[in-house]
């Protein structure tokens, strides 16, 4: 048994502090980033923003909405083949921002070559996430690699998730990955931490991660724990390259899922309506968003919950929150502010220009609930 003494630090742990900016207006500030990669030849340039591949959040309509942001989607698993193979070849500009994810069994893989070889369409996918909770098994690398040497080097690769910095360099070096999925237990809607005991903070697990990655040429995506735009700031200032979002995003026009509504008839007396059949308004009140690891996934999509694992996530309600096109024009301008705040106009530099600082709350509270 050995214990670490180091404090490690989440990202509600820290403030970063204003310095003096030449910056006139964050207006001015450029929020692009261009990127290129360690196994890949492809070269990336965008808002450097993912959608996490949950089944509510990771949609086609999300990766429609983010694409016109120059942002990324991680599509969930469990879109049928002939969906898959249709969207890749009729999206052409939204599926070059879009990230194909695949587990490690064997029938994700058959499944990615039907998609692949889908007989009416020609289907070219550029982005792949390789994608378990568990990133620290030999099995994973292996799978990781099988994924390098079937797409080739034209392919980015994420894989993930780890959340220190010997895995991340271990699947960029023996994996081939590009991008390292950092993040255990830190989700919204994970339970990983209080069922297992294992996890690491999450703004420690970025600068960790970020710096092995960095000395090598590699990069990382800092997977989970922003739960606002203040976070996705400490995020990018602490080393990430990309920034995935689950919980964010959920409750947007663009998720798919459970959706609750408040129903509003169109006319004053209800029986009148009825008997006229006047047509009745629905609106999005709540959406049902769960872990992917949660009771909730394991019954949907792998016939219950087996007998030898625990449920690793829970189910909550969520409030409708409109379009996902606002949510990431907060994120935007929560950024554009942050780089202002610290002296630079481009995000690229925000990491150069960030010093944290610890602090014991870091805001009012006052009215929160």
């Amino acid at each position: 048994m050995q214990i670490i003494n180091d404090i490690k630090l989440d990202f509600d742990d820290v403030l970063i502090r204003p310095k003096r900016s030449k910056t006139v207006s964050r207006s001015k500030v450029s929020l692009n980033r261009s990127y290129q990669f360690l196994n890949s030849v492809a070269e990336w340039e965008g808002f450097p923003i993912i959608a996490a591949n949950m089944d509510c959040v990771g949609t086609m309509a999300m990766a429609e909405a983010l694409a016109k942001h120059n942002a990324m989607t991680c599509l969930h698993k469990h879109y049928e083949v002939s969906d898959l193979a249709k969207f890749y070849c009729s999206s052409n500009k939204v599926a070059e921002r879009t990230f194909y994810t695949l587990g490690i069994k064997n029938k994700d893989f058959e499944k990615l070559g039907a998609v692949l070889n889908w007989k009416e369409w020609h289907t070219t996918i550029n982005h792949y996430c390789c994608d378990v909770a568990n990133g620290y098994t030999d099995h994973f690398v292996n799978c990781v690699k099988r994924l390098r040497d079937l797409v080739g080097e034209q392919a980015i690769i994420m894989a993930g998730n780890v959340c220190t910095p010997e895995m991340v360099q271990e699947l960029l070096i023996s994996g081939g990955a590009d991008i390292v999925k950092c993040g255990i237990g830190p989700g919204s809607v994970c339970s990983t931490r209080i069922k297992t005991g294992i996890g690491y903070p999450q703004l420690s697990a970025i600068c960790e991660c970020s710096e092995a990655a960095h000395g090598m040429g590699g990069h990382v995506c800092a997977d989970g724990g922003c739960k606002t735009p203040g976070d996705v700031v400490k995020a990018f200032a602490a080393g990430a390259d990309f920034v995935m979002l689950g919980g964010m995003l959920a409750g947007a026009d663009e998720c798919e899922g459970e959706w609750e509504y408040d129903t509003m008839i169109l006319h004053p007396d209800d029986q009148k309506c009825l008997e006229l059949e006047v047509p009745v308004l629905k609106k999005k009140k709540s959406l049902k968003f769960y872990g992917m690891s949660s009771k909730e996934a394991q019954e949907k999509y792998n016939g219950g919950l087996k007998d030898y694992r625990a449920a690793e996530g829970k189910c909550v309600e969520v409030p409708y929150k409109g379009s996902a096109l606002d949510i990431v024009q907060e994120i935007q301008g929560g950024l554009r502010s942050a780089c202002a705040y610290v002296g630079t106009d481009k995000l690229k530099n925000l990491s150069k220009c960030a010093t944290f600082i610890r602090c014991n709350r870091t805001h009012n509270r006052v009215f929160e609930d």
